[in-house]
């Protein structure tokens, strides 16, 4: 299978979540993520975005889900991978990994 281009969008805010004692802020949450999608994955390019939902946001979409992040209706950081819910709160790299091998990725050796 090709590989899918892919974006990955992580919504969060400066102050670290409340449910989420002790874990890392969204934005370290966003370049560890990016680090360690790199890593694993040298030769698949992606798209990797950090959403602040405390920031003006243009595109519609975004706006909705950082509203939605917002009102407590998910946690913060939130993961997408194109689009779809991956991970809210504390995040793990398997369900993300897992993800981006539906989409064709596969790990270097």
């Amino acid at each position: 299978m090709e590989a899918k281009h892919v974006t990955v969008e992580v919504y969060g805010a400066e102050v670290v979540c409340a449910s989420c004692v002790n874990a890392p802020t969204s934005k370290d949450t966003y370049e560890w993520l990016n680090a360690a999608i790199q890593r694993k994955y040298p030769d698949h390019p992606f798209d990797i975005v950090y959403i602040d939902i405390e920031s003006a946001i243009d595109d519609e979409r975004q706006r909705h889900l950082a509203d939605q992040v917002k009102e407590d209706e998910y946690f913060y950081p939130l993961v997408l991978v194109n689009e779809e819910v991956i991970g809210e709160g504390y995040i793990q790299l398997k369900p993300i990994f897992n993800e981006l091998e539906k989409h064709g990725f596969v790990p270097a050796l």
